[in-house]
């Protein structure tokens, strides 16, 4: 079947101010209200465009191409001889991971030395010519993590999942880990990767004493308690802990394979890597289960 890349991008701060104010002379006075300047927002957004022009315009002989903007994943329907070209900061390739199943992921960082680069680690010359013969390429498969609710409703994040409030008030439920269960009132749960473990993770578990987060390709996953609250029905001792690989500390025991939520509030939600507009809704009394996901993300590194 013919190849294709599919270049996913996300629209620029330019893009939104001149969708906001109208007029460029509007979206400068904007920024300079805010000490900012328009050439710093249009250099940026130049970047990106070159970049995403530049793959774009260099495929190799016989290879098809689609675009598609961050917001329309959800309606695009990757095939799978598709190579994922990621054109923006890490975090987009985090957005893509969960419409993937399998497909190859090249990350292309436009402003190197603005960007982390964990995740977006190529110049668009460098994509080029790995997609001269991406079979050959050196993969990194990054572990997933999996929320399911027992309606058969399922959400893949490669970076964490959250279970809370949908305003981040006290949510409500029963947690349980293994044969260890407890009612519980905090702001929410975090489970995240390796990968992960650089964000979300990474600021929580700092709190705590800094306790040692997995790698991006180990399979296991970080969990968290946010703000739990102890109260005369509600416990504060399943709080943190690993799921997956050998027994060890913590509030859960390592070697569990999954949290199990029981909501006992009117509705939490269930989204993964920020995107909280493609979540999922829980209502009292359904479970959300939350494990390492089936699909690994495969990173050309």
């Amino acid at each position: 079947m013919r190849s294709r890349a599919v270049v996913v991008y996300r629209r620029t701060e330019l893009d939104d101010l001149l969708d906001r104010h109208g007029t460029r002379g509007q979206a400068e006075f904007f920024l300079r209200t805010r000490g900012r300047t328009l050439a710093e927002v249009q250099r940026r957004h130049d970047a990106a465009a070159a970049a995403r022009a530049a793959v774009a315009g260099g495929l190799p002989d016989g290879w098809a191409l689609a675009e598609v903007e961050r917001e329309d994943l959800s309606r695009f329907l990757m095939a799978p001889e598709d190579v994922a070209v990621v054109v923006g900061q890490d975090g987009l390739v985090a957005n893509v991971a969960k419409y993937l199943d399998g497909q190859l992921v090249i990350g292309v960082d436009p402003e190197p030395g603005v960007n982390a680069g964990v995740l977006v680690r190529h110049s668009a010359d460098e994509a080029l010519r790995l997609l001269q013969s991406p079979e050959s390429a050196e993969i990194s498969a990054l572990t997933t993590v999996e929320a399911q609710l027992d309606d058969g409703q399922r959400l893949c994040a490669l970076n964490e999942v959250f279970v809370g409030h949908p305003s981040h008030q006290s949510a409500r439920y029963s947690l349980q880990v293994g044969e260890r269960c407890e009612r519980q009132s905090s702001s929410g749960l975090i489970v995240g990767t390796g990968t992960g473990a650089t964000g979300w993770c990474a600021s929580i578990a700092h709190d705590r004493g800094g306790r040692r987060l997995p790698a991006p390709t180990d399979e296991r996953l970080a969990w968290f308690v946010r703000e739990a609250w102890p109260s005369p029905t509600t416990a504060v001792n399943l709080v943190e802990g690993m799921l997956g690989g050998a027994v060890g500390t913590g509030g859960g025991r390592e070697g569990e394979t999954e949290l199990v939520v029981t909501v006992e509030s009117d509705r939490l939600i269930v989204f993964g890597d920020g995107m909280e507009g493609d979540r999922l809704t829980a209502s009292w009394g359904q479970e959300v289960r939350v494990g390492l996901g089936a699909r690994q993300l495969r990173l050309v590194v």
